[in-house]
């Protein structure tokens, strides 16, 4: 079917009609904040204790704009007899944003829940070389971070919440345990320690009534 010419020419006008007849409305930015949907790719923010130093993000970042410096710690073993362990402390951690290209893949492979999106837009620099943020400047995006949407109330709950339930009530169940251990140990000593002490009164009382009937025997004597 040929088209009518002259067709799209009419379409257009059509558009700018109706346009035409609209109220326009200015955004007044900076004055007023946009409002940004839930899941809008700002910058990437670091919550440093869940990071392990494992260096997944590093390693998939397509641009290399991520670096990470850390050293490692002897940790002191936990109990007498124990073996020392070594774990990574993380001394650096750093995004490039003028080479990030958004992808969003080292939020996807962090295995510790450490990087998140933020909403935040406004760190433009005059320099470049200003666009690399330290790991205090990813930290404090953190607190820009939205919260994860609600579950669905038939949804089956996470993993992580049920290991983390079922530890809490393992641990709970096994200190009330313990507690009524000590409990039922403690109930021999201190039924011993009444009955020390019903024996001493009543000694104590006995001695008393010896004492009494001897000192009145006395003054019957005298009289």
């Amino acid at each position: 079917m040929m088209a009518v010419p002259g067709s799209g020419l009419a379409k257009g006008l059509a558009v700018t009609l109706r346009t035409m007849t609209r109220k326009n409305v200015t955004a007044q930015y900076p004055d007023v904040q946009p409002e940004l949907p839930p899941r809008s790719r700002g910058v990437i923010a670091l919550f440093e204790e869940n990071c392990t130093v494992c260096m997944l993000c590093a390693r998939e970042c397509p641009d290399w704009c991520i670096y990470i410096d850390s050293h490692k710690e002897t940790v002191p073993a936990a109990a007498p007899g124990g073996r020392e362990r070594s774990r990574n402390v993380l001394d650096r951690f750093a995004i490039d944003f003028s080479l990030c290209m958004y992808c969003g893949i080292c939020i996807e492979v962090c295995p510790f829940d450490a990087l998140f999106w933020s909403p935040e837009f406004e760190y433009a620099e005059t320099d470049i070389l200003e666009l690399t943020h330290e790991r205090d400047k990813l930290r404090e995006w953190m607190w820009t971070v939205p919260e994860p949407p609600a579950l669905d109330p038939a949804a089956e709950e996470p993993k992580e919440i049920a290991a983390a339930r079922k530890t809490a009530e393992k641990l709970q169940a096994q200190r009330a345990k313990e507690a009524q251990a000590a409990q039922q140990a403690t109930e021999p000593r201190r039924t011993a320690e009444t009955r020390q002490a019903t024996e001493d009164q009543r000694a104590h009382k006995d001695r008393t009534d010896q004492q009494e009937q001897q000192e009145q025997k006395e003054e019957e004597g005298e009289a």
